[in-house]
């Protein structure tokens, strides 16, 4: 028997109101950090002046205040995606297909765009702070104020509300990075100024209500712009929100130019620094051991060695997994104990590419599924994989379900199992081809533990696997002989079934899809998977069938999550 998204989710929600995920003082810390913190802003014209010495000085008080600026601007990062800041883009940059290029290069960059002072050297490491804003077109909203969350038509309030709670779909994987959300200044035009003020309240007051984590703020720079009286700060001891002076449309504008003056951007940087501060204090008192020790040398890998995408930093909540339970349903956050999914590929390929991630516009129950794109080239490899960091407890499970759903029929993928310790895992899988069936709707695969066998290039091959041992699963890719393997695949809720949930008999299945060439074992130091890959966050076992033996196939109707 399934278990239902809602139940998972009403769990997780008593887990965090029992043993709560933040406990603030009475009183919030503006303090700047005491060691040096690295943070990048994305941003166009409007951000490159706040930034700017002389103008706006954002990015010498932000180093005054012992942060590494860096920044985005036209025509950065991978396809340019520094062009694209406009609020339906950030689906683009952080739960679109190409997130995971997007990301890497954007947690790795330690360049300026824009001409500001860094009078200390970098720090090493990732970026750990994340501000994202979009230029004042976005603040020409059309529909009416307190409308609803809606994937309708663009470039409305509605649209926006929904394309911004759909971002909180991956930030909630990543609680090693703090997110901040800058809203768009405001227009000259009075046309839409009270949608874009009502817009930006919104952000402030209602779209993190429900969001448990203290890895996401919203600093209202629009509203701020509006009126001398109108602030979003720190002051007295206590955080001031005013928005309701003038008339919604930019008090500080550059002489009929929409971009704010010096004013206005100096009233800016005087506001934001205290409240990003507050921002940090509050997530790094909650944040994942690697966040607060970030600064810390990090050891880069080799070229052509496997290294992960995305992914979240091991915790340990001491919680061991029930059996006939969800292992993840893509919609609450890493799986507990674990670093959340990630991915892997070969770098000695630049051609193959794999990227997955969160998809609110699919799934078979709830409000999302994982996606995964990915391109294979001929004797090549990718993977995205979840593991432990320490065995779950699945002794008294008889095997592994989910449901998958695919872009075209023949997709060619592995469902993978780890045993063995950390440093030293081993890899069991079972081959898999997606089926007619799985194209017009969702498929469900059941799978016995002793389907899933040692892959042959490691000791004891066609061993079934003990799942007292096991402690990862991944989805691996890989290739008939000379032909490249490419494609997309969904997968939802990905359960544990108990003894007594036995999978379907295998006398109802087809037989199994042939062997893939076999591969080398992976890099020691990357996570195992069925044929050496890497990682994906928010993947599951992907899963389609010629169906194999053992495996149950009931086809599902699609439907769009809303």
């Amino acid at each position: 028997m399934k278990t239902p998204k809602r139940l998972i989710r009403t769990l997780v929600i008593l887990f965090t109101a029992l043993f709560p995920v933040a406990t603030y003082a009475q009183s919030e810390n503006p303090n700047p950090p005491v060691e040096p913190v690295k943070l990048i802003f994305i941003h166009h014209s409007t951000g490159e002046n706040w930034l700017t010495d002389g103008n706006g000085d954002l990015g010498r008080t932000l180093a005054e205040n012992n942060y590494f600026v860096s920044d985005t601007n036209y025509g950065w990062g991978p396809d340019s995606i520094g062009d694209a800041t406009d609020y339906p883009n950030w689906y683009d940059w952080f739960l679109g297909p190409e997130s995971g290029r997007y990301l890497d290069a954007l947690y790795n960059e330690s360049g300026q765009n824009s001409d500001y002072t860094r009078p200390f050297s970098d720090p090493g490491g990732e970026n750990q702070i994340i501000l994202f804003k979009s230029c004042f077109p976005n603040s020409d909203l059309g529909g009416s104020p307190n409308d609803a969350p809606a994937e309708g038509e663009w470039y409305t309030v509605g649209h926006a509300k929904y394309i911004y709670t759909q971002l909180l779909d991956y930030f909630i994987t990543r609680p090693d990075k703090l997110f901040i959300a800058i809203t768009p200044p405001p227009l000259l035009d009075s046309a839409n100024a009270i949608n874009a003020r009502e817009f930006s309240r919104w952000m402030v007051e209602d779209w993190l209500n429900t969001y448990p984590l203290d890895n996401v703020a919203v600093w209202d720079f629009h509203n701020l712009l509006t009126d001398p009286d109108n602030h979003h700060r720190f002051v007295n001891g206590a955080l001031e929100y005013t928005v309701d002076h003038g008339s919604g449309i930019l008090f500080y504008d550059s002489n009929g130019d929409e971009h704010p003056n010096h004013a206005g951007n100096q009233k800016a940087t005087a506001e934001f620094l205290p409240m990003l501060n507050i921002f940090y204090n509050r997530w790094i008192a909650n944040a994942p051991a690697s966040a607060s020790t970030e600064q810390e040398a990090q050891t880069q890998p080799q070229a052509g060695e496997a290294t992960p995408e995305q992914g979240v930093p091991l915790s340990d909540p001491g919680w061991i997994f029930g059996v006939g339970a969800l292992i993840d349903d893509f919609e609450s956050g890493p799986p507990p104990g674990t670093e959340g999914w990630q991915a892997f590929w070969d770098e000695a390929n630049p051609s193959t590419t794999l990227s997955c991630g969160i998809d609110s516009s699919m799934s078979q129950a709830g409000a999302a599924s994982l996606r995964v794109d990915f391109y294979i080239e001929p004797d090549s490899w990718a993977t995205c994989a979840l593991t432990y960091n320490s065995a779950p407890g699945f002794a008294d499970s008889s095997g592994i379900a989910f449901d998958y759903q695919a872009g075209a029929v023949g997709l060619h993928f592995n469902i993978d199992a780890y045993g063995g310790s950390p440093e030293a895992r081993s890899t069991y899988h079972y081959v898999i081809e997606t089926v007619p069936e799985s194209v017009d709707g969702w498929v469900h695969l059941e799978l016995a533990w002793d389907q899933i066998l040692r892959v042959e290039w490691e000791e004891n091959p066609g061993s079934p696997i003990d799942p007292v041992q096991i402690n990862g699963f991944a989805l691996g890719f890989d290739t008939y002989a000379d032909t490249p393997n490419s494609g997309t695949i969904w997968v939802d809720n990905l359960e544990i079934l108990d003894s007594s949930q036995p999978p379907a008999d295998a006398e109802e299945q087809s037989p199994p899809v042939a062997e893939s060439t076999p591969k080398p074992a992976p890099a020691e130091d990357a996570p195992a998977s069925s044929t050496g890959r890497r990682l994906c966050p928010g993947s599951s076992a992907l899963i389609g069938v010629v169906l194999l033996g053992g495996v149950w196939v009931e086809r599902k109707q699609r439907r769009k999550a809303a």
